[in-house]
This record gives C-alpha cells, sequence and structure tokens, in this order.
C-alpha cells in the first residue's frame, strides 16, 4: 500500500474544485495551482495551499512539468491528481511524477503511451479483438499518401489528430476536393493542442450514436466496467449532453462493450480509472475509436446512478487497495439505479457558431437540489486561455422521464450573467422532442438547428415582452440613481396625468423604441403590456407581465442591463437616437476584427495577395480551438495589423481588404 496524505491538483476550474470535495471528505490535504490569469479563482480559494506555477499561457503554468514538480516538493505533496485535460494523458508527466518519488492518480506511463497515439491504440485494440473503423493510421503522413488513402477509404471520413482528443484536430470530409485544406486545418489544430500533428483517416460513421464504456482496474488483478454513456449531442465533435443508460443500448448489448471494454484494458495492463470510446451504427454494430486514460468529464452521471464516487476510488487504487466492488455489485446496482443526464454549461454563443467567451462573472446562481459542479461566483473572470467549459449540471431520477424533467427545470434556474453561455441552447435541446424521445445522434444538432437556434424577430415587430421589460429596468434603475432629486410621491407624475417616455434601447443587438407610462413606483405600461416589477430575494424577481407571473433575474453595469426572463438571456442598454429604426443590410466591408480574446496562430494570406469571399485570412487560437476568420468580401488584401503570436482583444482589428470595387472600409 502506497501511503500519501498531501494531494496536489494540477489542474483549474470546476474539476479542480471536485477533485478537492472528495479529497477533503477524506482527510487529505489539498493544494491548488494557479496561472497570473487564475489569481485568487474558486479553486485556489477551496484549496488548503495555493501556489503560483506561471503565466496565463497553459505551455507556462497548467502545461509546464517542471513547474507542477516543484510546487508538489514545495507544498510537501506526495501525490499528484491531473484532472481531465492538460497533462492529463500526457505519459511523460505520468513517469516525471514516478521519478520524483510522486504518487500520480492515474494509469501508468506505460498505458497512456500505449493508447496515447490514435493509431498506435487502434492497432492494440485489432489486437485484443476489438472491433475497430476502417481507415489509416499509417507512418507515412505525407499529403500525397493521406490523399490516396482517403481516396481508397471513400467519402465521407474524419481526419483526426493521432495524439489527441477532444474534438481538437478533428474535421469530416464529405468530398474529396476538401480533403487537403482539411489536412492543413487539423494538422495545425493538432500541433497547437497537443504537440503532435500526426493524423490518421477514418471511414465516418453515418448518423451514430457516441457511446462510450467506463473501466476500472486494480493493481490486484481486478477489473471491472460500469455500463455505458450516451454522448450523442455535439458541437465541434465536443460532448454536451450525456446521460447512463443510453436509449439505444439494452442489457445484451451493454454485457457484449463491456466485456471488450474490460478485455481491452487488461491487455495494455490497465490501473485507474479509463474510458473506451465507440461509434454505435443503426444496425447494432459498434467500432472503437479511443480510449481516454483518465476520469471524464461526463463521469458524474456514472456515480449517479451507482452511487459511488469514482475520484474515491481513484485514490484508493492509486493507495495500492482493492476495488470497492464486482463486477456482479457493479451491475445490481446499475440495475435499480435510474437514469442520470448532464449537460455542460460552457462560455460560448451558440447563435455565432459556439464562438468561445470570455469576460466576467456578474451574476452566478446555481440551480437548486440538484448537482452542479462549477467553479463559479458573482465577480469569478473566465480568462481566454483555457477550455471554455464552466460547470456540469447532473440531474438524476427513477427514470428516463425524470431526469429530464428535473434538467429542464436546473436549466430554467440556472443564472448566468456577464458573459454569453450555451445555457438556453442547452435548455432548447432537452425540451426538443426527438431528444425526448431518445432518438438524438452524433448529428442531432444539425439536423435540428431550425429549432434549436434563436430565430432573429422582425425588424419593425411591436414591441415585446422582453423590450418592455428591459425599458423598465432601466428605468427602474434610472430612477432609483436620481430618487434624491424628487420625492417619490412625484416620480412619474404631471398635472395631467402619468406621464410617458419613450426610452431608445438596444436590446440583444438590436435597436427598438419603447414608450412607458408609470402608473405607480413599480408598474407600467409598456405599449400594449402592463408590467409590474415584484422584488423578491436580491436581484431575483418577478414580473407580472399582463398578468402573468415571469421569474427574472437582473444585474447591471454602468452601461448595460442584464437579465434572464422566463428562461431567456437578454442584454439591454440605452441607445443614440438615431441607432433606433429598421435594420438595414450592411455594405460589404474589408475590416476582419477579433471576434474573442485569443492569439493569432496563423495568417496564411500576405499584403497584396488577392482573397475571396470566405478565404480563410487569420486564424486564432482560443479556450483550446482554432477558429478561422473569413474575408467578408472578394479583394486584395491591404494591410496586416497582427503578426503570428500576438495576443488580440475582441473587437481589434487584424486585417483589412481592399475590397473588389477599389474602395477600402
Amino acid at each position: 500500500m502506497t501511503a500519501f496524505d498531501t494531494l496536489l491538483i494540477a489542474n483549474r476550474g470546476e474539476i479542480a474544485v471536485r477533485i478537492m470535495r472528495t479529497a477533503r471528505r477524506l482527510g487529505y490535504r489539498t493544494v491548488a495551482v494557479y496561472s497570473d490569469a487564475d489569481a485568487g479563482a474558486p479553486h485556489c480559494l477551496a484549496a488548503d495551499m495555493a501556489l503560483r506555477i506561471g503565466g496565463p499561457q497553459p505551455a507556462d503554468s497548467y502545461l509546464n512539468m517542471a513547474a507542477l514538480l516543484e510546487a508538489a516538493r514545495r507544498s510537501g505533496a506526495q501525490a499528484i491528481h491531473p484532472g481531465y485535460g492538460f497533462l492529463a494523458e500526457q505519459a511523460g508527466f505520468a513517469q516525471a511524477c514516478h521519478d520524483a518519488g510522486l504518487v500520480f492518480i492515474g494509469p501508468p506511463a506505460r498505458a497512456i503511451a500505449a493508447m496515447g497515439s490514435k493509431a498506435g491504440a487502434k492497432q492494440l485494440m485489432r489486437d485484443a479483438g476489438v472491433p475497430c473503423i476502417p481507415g489509416y493510421d499509417g507512418d507515412d503522413q505525407s499529403d500525397a499518401r493521406l490523399i490516396a488513402e482517403g481516396g481508397r477509404i471513400g467519402f465521407p471520413l474524419m481526419v483526426k489528430a493521432s495524439a489527441g482528443g477532444g474534438g481538437r484536430g478533428m474535421r469530416k470530409v464529405d468530398h474529396a476536393a476538401e480533403l487537403p485544406s482539411a489536412l492543413a486545418a487539423a494538422r495545425s489544430e493538432a500541433q497547437h493542442a497537443f504537440g503532435n500533428a500526426g493524423l490518421i483517416l477514418e471511414k465516418a460513421v453515418v448518423s451514430p450514436r457516441h457511446i462510450e464504456i467506463q473501466v476500472f482496474a486494480d493493481h490486484h488483478g481486478h477489473a471491472v466496467h460500469m455500463g455505458e454513456r450516451d454522448c450523442s449531442v455535439q458541437r465541434r465533435h465536443q460532448k454536451l449532453i450525456e446521460e447512463t443508460p443510453s436509449p439505444a443500448v439494452d442489457r445484451a448489448l451493454r454485457a457484449r462493450m463491456g466485456e471488450v471494454a474490460v478485455a481491452a484494458a487488461r491487455a495494455i495492463g490497465y490501473r485507474g480509472a479509463g474510458t473506451l470510446e465507440f461509434l454505435l451504427d443503426a444496425q447494432g454494430g459498434f467500432h472503437f475509436m479511443e480510449m481516454n486514460t483518465r476520469l471524464q468529464v461526463e463521469h458524474a452521471v456514472t456515480e449517479a446512478v451507482l452511487g459511488i464516487d469514482l475520484v474515491e476510488w481513484q485514490l484508493r487504487v492509486a493507495a495500492g487497495l482493492p476495488l470497492p466492488l464486482t463486477q456482479e455489485e457493479i451491475d445490481a446496482r446499475r440495475a435499480a439505479g435510474g437514469h442520470a443526464i448532464e449537460v455542460r454549461l460552457c462560455a460560448e454563443d451558440a447563435q455565432q457558431g459556439f464562438l468561445p467567451q470570455s469576460g466576467t462573472v456578474l451574476r452566478w446562481q446555481a440551480p437548486a437540489d440538484v448537482r452542479c459542479d462549477h467553479a463559479l461566483g458573482d465577480g469569478v473572470a473566465v480568462p481566454p486561455y483555457y477550455d471554455s467549459m464552466l460547470a456540469k449540471i447532473v440531474c438524476h431520477g427513477p427514470s428516463r422521464a425524470a431526469a429530464l424533467r428535473s434538467m429542464r427545470r436546473a436549466l430554467g434556474e440556472t443564472v448566468l450573467l456577464g458573459l454569453a453561455s450555451n445555457r438556453a441552447f442547452l435548455a432548447r435541446c432537452v425540451a426538443d422532442e426527438e431528444f425526448a424521445a431518445g432518438r438524438a445522434t452524433t448529428d442531432f444538432i444539425a439536423r435540428r438547428a431550425d429549432t434549436l437556434f434563436e430565430r432573429a424577430a422582425p425588424a419593425d415587430e411591436a414591441p415585446s415582452i422582453p423590450a418592455c421589460v428591459a425599458a423598465v429596468l432601466l428605468a427602474w434603475r434610472h430612477g432609483r440613481q436620481h430618487a434624491a432629486r424628487w420625492p417619490q410621491a412625484l416620480q412619474g407624475w404631471s398635472n395631467s396625468a402619468a406621464g410617458s417616455r419613450t426610452w431608445r434601447i438596444v436590446l440583444d443587438g438590436a435597436p427598438c423604441a419603447v414608450t412607458l407610462r408609470q402608473l405607480d413606483a413599480d408598474t407600467w405600461e409598456a405599449g400594449s403590456h402592463r408590467l409590474q416589477l415584484i422584488c423578491g430575494k436580491g436581484e431575483s424577481w418577478q414580473v407580472l407581465a399582463d398578468g402573468k407571473p415571469l421569474p427574472l433575474a437582473w444585474c447591471a453595469t454602468p452601461e448595460r442591463v442584464l437579465f434572464m426572463l422566463d428562461g431567456a438571456d437578454h442584454t439591454a442598454s440605452v441607445a443614440p437616437p438615431a441607432t433606433v429604426g429598421k435594420r438595414t443590410a450592411q455594405a460589404p466591408h474589408g475590416r476582419i476584427t477579433a471576434p474573442m480574446n485569443g492569439r493569432i496562430a496563423a495568417l496564411p494570406v500576405a499584403p497584396g495577395e488577392a482573397v475571396q469571399a470566405g478565404q480563410v485570412v487569420a486564424v486564432m487560437e482560443a479556450m483550446k480551438m482554432e477558429h478561422r476568420l473569413l474575408a467578408p468580401c472578394d479583394g486584395v488584401l491591404e494591410t496586416l495589423q497582427v503578426k503570428v503570436g500576438d495576443q488580440a482583444a475582441p473587437g481589434q482589428l487584424l486585417v483589412q481588404v481592399a475590397v473588389a470595387n477599389g474602395i477600402s472600409a
């Protein structure tokens, strides 16, 4: 048995807090590490000790092995938990921990190395009898060979980073003509994300389910599986919603997949928590994709159904103890465990292609009575350097219908104001009839786009209730700010009747005008609507809109009011009068600005070169993903305002194109 009493968590955010919760319950002393961007972050405050490890870029901090090992030495930690992401699946880090006399809370370095390359992993799985997707995973990485192999495999196919996961370095290619550019983009993203530009090709399985099997093994020859998780709802090949059991997996299929997964874990001498990921086709055939040699983001749904703590199991195994339950005991718990669903709350704008967001959380309220793993709070900064996931909401019930009902309520109660998030998008996903019926596959979001994404309201329609509420909040706030100037009895008074005022606002980017007539201190007429603000606890209120009660949460900055009304998020500000009126189409222009904080990863076009509308003119790296910025019009690239490696701020001018008619924007 290996004894340790102090645990360093080599990670940040919600997973660091989640690991600390279990470690502290078990009596371990916990050590947090932080970059300059995370000084004072919640995960630092949750630990017994917090140590700085470097600058904000991951390479300078959370990927800096030497700094992490030095932090362990300084803190007296005898063990390191890597969480997920960053160095969790780096065999070199596991080996470095071992060489430094530290317990690595994860599998042996040799097992990580064996599964760290998708190409090598697939060969090992084939040797172990695990069914794999047809493709190419050879050493020849030339474009010529990959293009030839693509023709042999057939389209559609998937290009994947050999050394990584999480959707990074992955592209779906539908036609041969798209393959060269997909190879270039995948290589670049793989190199930046994993330090390895190697690629593999796989035949694309059309409309599959993404099914993964949780395995666990100890040092005493025991290996078990904990059943499946369905992770089919994805964007950019990254999971958004996970559940167990899968609506598509029956007891017999679960047993077959579980047996294969355990055999694969035994074949590589695995220890600790791991997950084998498969694609399940419409005929019930399953095909190995990769093995994640770490704890998964979605481990919480397995915990909910089985009534166990997988981090506790990791710590037990790392200490040399045997697994707490047998396969038969796990199967019995699973049969009686009901259903669990998890959603990933991310800082991203679903309406803008899931563009990552950074900024400051102005208002955070976790849902009541369900599990919510997070490291959030009012005033917490969300930096641009790391993954966009902020929290995991997990709902458990005796049936899928009960868990789904709980999730719909939880998402309606969750408040995150200050930066864009995917909360409302997730709410639409779990309310979708196809998801409710259990029929979602990996193309669910693409197929259901018409119902999952918000549509802009017509520019000339009458002011909506959200617009009226925005105007009332601005008026209420304005009245409170200037309350000292007039007695309460004179607020909104005129010598003939209650006065009215037209508020010219910008609501969610669209200008509109709302005429308010204040009837008393908290009641207004706004257009055809009658609104009353009912103050509740803090800034969680209710609005009576035409007699209908609607939940309202809000906060304000000097420039704007942010509010969540009846489950929908809005931002409003007072607009200059000139901006109000019908929206008009913008003329083509040649200014390409940064949509977010990020590092300039590539500038593929030089000044003086011709560009076409839709051509990539810059690539930004933000929140561990690459984002291609496209020319908005035909023309000539006139100037570059940045160089590769620069850090750009939102709205910063990056590239300027002289448009085809010779007029530069």
